[in-house]
């Protein structure tokens, strides 16, 4: 039997380790050797679950864009009232952000390092996330398009600032961010 079918969930440890260190060196501060030696593997080992590092950066990349477009997706799907369903997509965002430090330090930095049909993806998925939230504001609030965007835009900002400024308990982390994300919207928080 091939070690693929022994171990089905190696391709996710491979990515999983490789967030971690590409978050602490980046993506040209790590070798394959040293990604290998991360999951027990030696580093040409690796090309059996991947063709490249590239390939690894752009799997994880595109990855984590898919997650978070499906997850705001199904949030805006769930609540049909305007503010109830930006307060969920902040909700979403904020635990998406605590949860995936690692990958929120990796696409800030080191997205140049894919090659650029993949960045033309990462992209398109990600416009497609701030859709789902220009749309919402302004249901909620009378602004244009482009005021929602930028405002969307800068609230992610503010959220994705965890590899940086979770410092607190994860609960209190969360609720830290949400009613700054929900003030930086001009949003009152919905009671829970």
């Amino acid at each position: 039997m091939s070690e693929r079918s022994l171990r089905p969930d190696r391709r996710t440890e491979i990515l999983t380790k490789a967030a971690e260190l590409f978050a602490r060196s980046g993506f040209h501060g790590v070798s394959i050797d040293d990604l290998g030696s991360a999951v027990g593997l030696t580093g040409p080992a690796l090309y059996r679950y991947f063709p490249g590092k590239e390939a690894i950066l752009s799997a994880m990349l595109i990855d984590i864009s898919e997650r978070l477009l499906a997850g705001g997706e199904q949030r805006a799907a769930e609540h049909t009232a305007p503010r109830s369903a930006l307060s969920a997509l902040v909700d979403f965002h904020v635990d998406f952000a605590l949860d995936n430090t690692d990958l929120i330090n990796v696409q800030m930095r080191d997205l140049a390092a894919m090659p650029e049909s993949e960045q033309r993806a990462v992209r398109r998925l990600q416009a497609k996330y701030v859709s789902l939230w220009t749309d919402a504001l302004m249901e909620v609030r009378p602004i244009d398009r482009d005021e929602a965007r930028a405002a969307a835009q800068a609230t992610f900002g503010l959220i994705n600032s965890t590899p940086h400024s979770a410092r607190l308990s994860r609960p209190d982390m969360a609720c830290l961010l949400r009613d700054m994300a929900l003030a930086a919207l001009a949003i009152t928080p919905i009671p829970e």
